[in-house]
């Protein structure tokens, strides 16, 4: 077979990631204190963008700037003043009261410009030794216990109440929130989250989530199984450990000399601060992206928060003159990059303030229960829901709901937080919420009465399908495991033993 050359043409179609498109892209996911950050160096790298202060310069000059620069921001203001809703949530069943119109929500506001003079300082977010850090850095101690939350495979509702209780824990591991407020702030049963609470003081580091010193040493004797009414009488006295108080501790406790310098010697052994081997960050003030509050009627108002967006100009009038008096050729091609970078640069930044507003209205939409009745009205929620929606792709919907928040009546939230998981169902139908799920397989195994009667999990797979939950065996073990339910074995040991 010989071999030749030869010249061939071919079409074909690809798509192609410009370095335009990277930086919207990575503008959409940036926190707001990142894209503060982004936009002070884009300042510093290009002359022809600056900041619009909006304050003590001449109306004349400004105006003059502002007519021929703004031409991209002022499109968003549109969408940033807020929008209120078209129907009192009396009216219809929780999930399905509306906030807009899908795929247009945000084109209408109340009125007002939006304000985007007001940006932190301070430098580029990147650095070169970025990757390293995250990959050699010990985890802080809400990503660890969030990694164990992962696994407890808790009913969106606990999982809503979880993750609060989370990110009150501070550096040493002391939840620093009152369990009645935060009931009332959610709308739900106390007894929920107390039992919650319990759930996540079983989470490693052991000693996490207790309340005040005693609950975090009780926490780790119980763990051993060293906690008795002698070591509770002491804990209830720990001032008189520390004045050293060994008479009245000893009649307190009930034990003889011996005893108590064990009791002691396993109170000195614990950790009064369990989560002070994690890493710790400097603690930041959390400025919501969004801002949700109840308007007339009963009907949802959904804003931007302009005290985080950045506003920037284009000077159009010193690109004219430096434009004029540019002479050779790399003079002229850095103007027109600067001038493009600049354009894109706001276009960008009005863009991203568009998708936020959007992608946070209907989630709004489709959570309202939650914000008019509580966490317990939690609705199974995914990306794809949200993007289809809106006409987005899910990848645009994830960078969005990265570390961006927004505040409601009920507290400031990230908005990963209002995605929770469901099961489909085998019939077509609404999906299951794996709450829901859960509680069918309790039942089942609460009914079991004799041997005959215990489901092994893929007799439960087989129960729950004709049920319409379409469900794997492995999901239902895992819920089991979650549930501190023992397997079909176990319970038939159990059940011949107490016979």
């Amino acid at each position: 077979m010989a071999l030749s050359h030869r010249l061939e043409i071919r079409q074909g179609q690809g798509l192609v990631i410009t370095p335009q498109l990277q930086q919207a892209i990575k503008l959409l996911q940036l926190s707001n204190i990142e894209l503060d950050a982004f936009v002070e160096a884009e300042l510093e790298r290009n002359p022809l963008l600056q900041r619009d202060e909006g304050e003590h310069e001449p109306a004349g000059e400004v105006e003059a700037v502002r007519d021929a620069s703004l031409t991209h921001v002022d499109a968003v203001a549109d969408t940033t003043a807020g929008r209120e809703m078209d129907t009192p949530h009396e009216d219809v069943s929780p999930g399905e009261r509306a906030t807009g119109d899908g795929a247009e929500a945000g084109a209408e506001h109340a009125g007002g410009q939006i304000d985007w003079s007001r940006a932190g300082g301070g430098g580029s977010f990147e650095s070169d030794d970025g990757y390293e850090r995250a990959l050699t850095d010990v985890p802080t101690l809400a990503a660890h216990l969030r990694a164990q939350l992962v696994q407890a495979a808790l009913s969106p509702a606990r999982n809503a109440v979880a993750e609060i209780l989370i990110d009150a824990v501070d550096d040493g591991g002391y939840l620093r929130l009152d369990v009645i407020e935060l009931a009332e702030r959610l709308g739900c049963p106390l007894e929920m989250v107390e039992e919650t609470l319990v759930i996540l003081q079983g989470f490693e580091p052991v000693g996490v989530f207790a309340r005040d010193v005693r609950e975090c040493l009780a926490l780790q004797l119980k763990d051993q199984n060293r906690y008795d009414p002698a070591m509770a009488a002491m804990l209830d006295n720990l001032e008189l450990l520390a004045k050293r108080d060994m008479v009245a501790l000893r009649r307190l406790c009930g034990v003889d000399d011996e005893d108590l310098r064990e009791m002691v010697a396993e109170i000195r052994a614990l950790n009064p601060r369990p989560g002070a081997a994690y890493h710790s960050e400097p603690a930041e003030t959390l400025v919501p992206d969004v801002m949700v509050r109840e308007g007339l009627g009963g009907m949802w108002h959904v804003e931007l928060n302009t005290d985080t967006l950045p506003r920037v100009l284009v000077d159009q009038r010193y690109h004219a003159r430096v434009a004029k008096g540019a002479r050779t050729d790399q003079e002229k091609t850095f103007v027109s990059d600067c001038m493009a970078t600049a354009n894109w640069l706001v276009k960008s930044l009005d863009q991203r303030a568009k998708t936020i507003l959007k992608v946070s209205s209907e989630i709004v939409r489709q959570q309202d229960g939650f914000l008019a009745y509580g966490v317990e009205h939690l609705r199974p929620l995914n990306l794809k829901t949200v993007a289809d929606a809106i006409g987005m792709h899910e990848s645009t919907v994830s960078r969005v709901t990265s570390n961006k928040y927004i505040a409601t009546p009920r507290g400031v939230f990230e908005l990963k937080f209002f995605f929770t998981s469901a099961i489909q169902s085998s019939e077509g139908g609404e999906a299951h919420s794996a709450a829901s799920v859960r509680h069918k397989i309790k039942g089942l195994v609460d009914a079991e009465k004799t041997e005959a009667d215990v489901h092994s999990d893929d007799a439960i797979v087989e129960i729950l399908k004709a049920a319409g939950v379409d469900i794997a065996r492995r999901t239902v073990a895992k819920y089991r495991e979650a549930m501190r339910i023992p397997s079909s074995v176990e319970r038939r040991r159990q059940m011949k033993e107490a016979v």
